[in-house]
């Protein structure tokens, strides 16, 4: 029926002139307004996009720098320790009797008048 030739004829008048002026600034409007919303759907699909990856290195990130703080938290447990080990041995070196037994046994200085013998802490192998 499209194809047919309608019989009826278009009145040319001033009426006719602002209608079809109208209709084509209503069908321009609707055509801005679509290219203006996939315009803003692409500029918010891109920021919603760059937002997600930013937000997923910031999370490896943030593993990363957890994971390193664990593992200085377990060194700074090991230099306390290592630390309050020394402390004490500083404190004990103070005390001239101990660093006398530590020569005794180490170093082989005696009393006078004392035989030190060794004596191997193996067992004999007969």
């Amino acid at each position: 029926m499209s194809m047919e030739k309608s019989s009826v004829t278009r009145m040319h008048t001033n009426y006719m002139k602002q209608y079809d002026a109208y209709v084509e600034r209503q069908r321009l409007r609707k055509k801005r307004l679509y290219r203006r919303l996939v315009f803003f759907s692409i500029i918010a699909v891109l920021a919603i996009g760059s937002m997600t990856v930013y937000h997923l290195k910031q999370r490896s990130v943030l593993a990363q720098k957890q994971e390193q703080y664990e593992e200085l938290q377990e060194e700074l447990t090991s230099m306390q320790h290592t630390e309050n080990n020394l402390t004490e041995e500083i404190s004990l070196l103070k005390n001239e009797e101990y660093v006398l037994e530590i020569a005794r046994t180490n170093y082989f200085f005696s009393k006078e008048g004392e035989l030190i013998f060794k004596i191997p802490d193996e067992e004999p192998s007969y």
